[in-house]
């Protein structure tokens, strides 16, 4: 029978039975019931009771009523009882210090007590004792008290003791010293129980202390002491940490062993432990199959296993068996329940479900007090951004923690609200609340994103005035300030603080240092860092293809990409969009193909990667296997579309990159600067001057955006190669913007390919006033001069180079044949086949002199 209903049935007696008077021993157990439920009242109503009944001077009544006094936290009451009592036994000051120890702020008055029992000689601390006030030592992290508890237990002989040592074992382990002091006293009880096995496998489990832990598990097993649910519980964590061959296969003898005891197979906490144990492994299939053939399931059973999926990233899976909770009606979601299933909500933007746990949550008034709750529902709304839903949902939490504080900032953060951003701060901080780490992460995250170097350095100082980076054990805070200086451009910084950084390094504190370098173009710099590097991941790897790949070392970036696939690592998506640059720039097909053919394999389903795939394949002539890709990709996006429709202008597909652009604008797809550039090139390279001009005419009208340089210098370009050089000039005059080198230069190429000298003369005064240090731009007026036999003109643009002391770089070209690349520089004679080449070069040369005949 419950407490309270032992309370209610002696409340109904009391009023049938006139002249109903309980003895002694039913008013100590009801006394009992109101020490459970802490119904204080009704245990001081029951108090008074016994003194008209003149039942004080019975012990059991006494000890019931100190119980209630001392777990109640009526700490005056429980003081003046204490001090009204002739005889005190270990009993009695066992009682008050049990109460004491289980009220939270009362650790202090334990102690006390203690003391107290030990120096008045009155009734000497025995093992009981000794279990009651060790805890509290734990929860202190007061050693020093701990190991004077330990004296004392020494010096009375408690040592050997079952309750005493166990008792030792546990303050030992949560004071970090399972090891040590912990193991010895586990060695010195000469009646081990299953608690004191569990205690120092837990132990050993809870200090990281894997190997040990496992080996005494196999002790046990070959004793008489039989593993209960709690060691199970204790042992299965370890498993689970262990490497993960080794800790699938400890796992199942684990499994194995519980198997052959009925009593562990009927334990639903013993499963429930079997399942978070596959579930920590990646092993969901056999979390489920012993979840489904459980004979029955507690709350503890179903938070278990949504947990489980959703740490696996099966988001909807977790919200499936959450659906299934909910719909049987026989067990309600509490607070953990639901902090595992907001997250997978998160993920798969599910705002519907999340609407109904919001209702549920504000119809249950123990759940709406629950900061955890409020945190995870908060989380859910800065993640999806629905960032005034996050601000109620802050505002409701009666209890803000320091998440509830991070939540709400993060959620600003991402909207890159700066206002709302740092006002907030300054409530949290006028709150008394003092910023953590990930407080700080997110600042500096949000200020590198948009490159606010000195507000960077702000955040940087504070960290470093209240000791957080001094605590930094991980690095994760001073590798996100690395960071956050490498994404300002700030490489001076990052290198001090990563110098800072050097006895606590890590992967990503490196990564984040190569990344900074791979941004400001320095590869020698990254290669430094990757040099020195012991460990490495991909994604190390992916920074040193890319580095490589984007800044013209394509041999290097390939390389690379050959000798992480020799170190075992697989290539990402990221690994391949890395090394395409590298393709591209050796025009190398056969690489290409190599790459596609592993996304294909690997069943990369990206659209970014098929767009860049297309776009390569384009660069690398092979527009029609662009195309091909193009078709067949079941999803297009805007980046898929521009990719082809430049595909198709780079090789005069004029026709063909209008048919997709009307394509693209039919299935809905806004154009942006990019797409509309491409096409205007197409029709460029085509000479469709009509189709481009009313395509330049409809950014603005149609599409509702300003054009931009690169449009306008499309039009001249357009202008030009359908001869109509002077409305080229006129339009390039009567621009709302000042051309750029890039229109004039596009302008003066096109008057040297009509021979509009006079013209090219005062379009390449513009040119050379914007752009003075461009040798193309002289080379083009000079030969301009020379078609025309302006010699004078002639001399004086070389007299212009030779002022400005301009050189014009050797050309050079490449083309990859039969999987080689082959390289040609003007002047060099060092290739092999030079001879073969020169002697077909000058076949060709002499079958395009002879007259042809039809």
């Amino acid at each position: 029978m419950r407490h309270d209903e032992v309370l209610s049935l002696f409340l109904k007696r009391v009023r049938c039975s006139v002249g109903y008077k309980p003895n002694s021993e039913v008013l100590a157990a009801l006394l009992k019931s109101c020490a459970a439920i802490s119904a204080i009242r009704f245990g001081s109503v029951l108090h008074g009771y016994a003194l008209k009944l003149g039942h004080v001077s019975c012990q059991a009544l006494c000890k019931g009523l100190l119980n209630l006094y001392a777990k109640s936290g009526a700490l005056d009451h429980c003081n003046k009882l204490f001090g009204e009592m002739d005889q005190r036994d270990p009993v009695i000051w066992n009682i008050v210090l049990s109460g004491l120890a289980g009220l939270k702020g009362h650790e202090a008055e334990v102690m006390r007590w203690f003391h107290s029992m030990h120096m008045v000689n009155e009734a000497k601390p025995n093992s009981v004792t000794v279990a009651i006030v060790l805890p509290v030592c734990a929860r202190l992290q007061d050693l020093d008290a701990g190991k004077s508890v330990h004296s004392y237990v020494v010096k009375s002989g408690l040592e050997s003791h079952t309750l005493a040592g166990n008792a030792l074992i546990s303050m030992y382990a949560k004071c970090g010293l399972v090891c040590s002091e912990g193991y010895a006293a586990f060695n010195s009880i000469e009646f081990k129980d299953v608690v004191s096995w569990n205690a120092v496998i837990a132990g050993f489990s809870g200090n990281k202390s894997l190997e040990e832990a496992f080996k005494l598990f196999h002790t046990m097993l070959r004793g008489p002491i039989q593993p209960n649910y709690a060691t199970i519980a204790s042992i299965l964590p370890v498993c689970a940490s262990l490497e993960e061959n080794a800790g699938y296969r400890y796992g199942k003898e684990v499994h194995c062993h519980v198997l052959r005891r009925v009593e562990l197979v009927e334990d639903v906490s013993v499963i429930n432990s079997l399942m978070s144990f596959y579930l920590r492994i990646g092993q969901a299939e056999k979390a489920e199959f012993l979840f489904r053939n459980m004979k029955s399931k507690d709350l503890v059973s179903w938070n278990a296993i949504i947990a489980g999926y959703a740490s696996n990233g099966e988001w909807w899976k977790a919200l499936e068996l959450f659906s299934e909770l909910v719909s049987l009606e026989m067990v309600n979601p509490d607070s953990v329940t639901l902090v595992s299933v907001l997250p997978p909500c998160a993920h798969v933007h599910n705002l519907q479900v999340v609407k109904e746990i919001h209702g549920y949550i504000l119809r249950h008034p123990g759940l709406h007090e629950d900061t955890s709750v409020g945190n995870a529902l908060l989380s859910f709304y800065g993640k999806c951004n629905y960032t005034k839903a996050a601000l109620w949902t802050f505002l409701m939490i009666s209890h803000k923690d320091l998440i509830s504080w991070n939540a709400i900032l993060d959620a600003f953060s991402e909207r890159r609200s700066e206002t709302h951003l740092v006002n907030l701060l300054h409530w949290m901080l006028r709150e008394g609340i003092r910023p953590d780490s990930v407080t700080i992460l997110t600042i500096i995250q949000y200020y590198a994103a948009v490159s606010r170097v000195k507000k960077v350095k702000e955040t940087h100082g504070y960290s470093i005035r209240f000791g957080l980076l001094q605590c930094d054990a991980g690095p994760t805070l001073g590798n996100g300030m690395l960071d956050a200086y490498a994404k300002c451009g700030n490489m001076q910084y990052a290198a001090n603080i990563f110098e800072g950084l050097s006895e606590k390094r890590n992967v990503v504190t490196c990564n984040s240092m190569i990344s900074g370098y791979v941004n400001s173009s320095s590869q020698d710099d990254a290669y430094a860092i990757f040099n020195t590097m012991s460990e490495t991941d991909l994604t190390t790897w992916n920074l040193m293809v890319r580095v490589y790949a984007e800044n013209d070392f394509p041999d290097q970036a390939l390389t690379l990409f050959h000798e992480l696939q020799v170190q075992g690592m697989k290539p990402d998506t990221m690994t391949i969009m890395s090394i395409l640059p590298a393709c591209a720039h050796v025009a190398s097909v056969h690489m290409l193909r190599q790459c596609h053919g592993y996304v294909t394999r690997a069943c990369f389903n990206d659209v970014r990667l098929n767009g860049a795939f297309i776009d390569i394949y384009s660069k690398c002539g092979s527009v029609f296997c662009a195309y091909k890709l193009f078709l067949s990709s079941p999803q297009k996006d805007l980046l898929m579309f521009t990719a082809m429709i430049g595909g198709f202008a780079m090789h005069g597909l004029a026709e063909e990159a209008l048919r997709i652009f009307s394509d693209m604008l039919e299935l809905g797809v806004k154009p942006d600067h990019v797409i509309i550039t491409a096409v205007l090139s197409a029709c460029s390279h085509a000479g469709h001057v009509d189709e481009g001009w009313k395509i330049f005419n409809s950014i603005e009208k149609l599409h509702g955006f300003q054009p931009t340089m690169e449009q306008y210098s499309c039009v001249v370009d357009l202008l030009a190669r359908g001869g109509r050089i002077k409305d080229a000039y006129t339009f390039v005059t009567s621009m709302p913007i000042e051309a750029n080198a890039n229109i004039w230069g596009t302008l003066l190429g096109a008057c040297k390919n009509h021979h509009e000298v006079e013209l090219g003369r005062v379009v390449a005064d513009h040119l050379f006033k914007i752009e003075a240090d461009n040798i193309g731009n002289y080379v083009v007026m000079s030969n301009l001069y020379a078609a025309d036999a302006r010699w004078d003109g002639v001399m004086e643009i070389r007299r212009l180079m030779r002022n400005r002391e301009l050189k014009k770089p050797a050309g050079c070209s490449w083309i990859e044949v039969g999987r080689r690349k082959n390289v040609f520089i003007a002047g060099d004679s060092s290739h092999p086949e030079r001879s073969a080449i020169y002697r077909t070069l000058g076949t060709l040369d002499q079958l395009m002199k002879e007259p042809f005949h039809f």
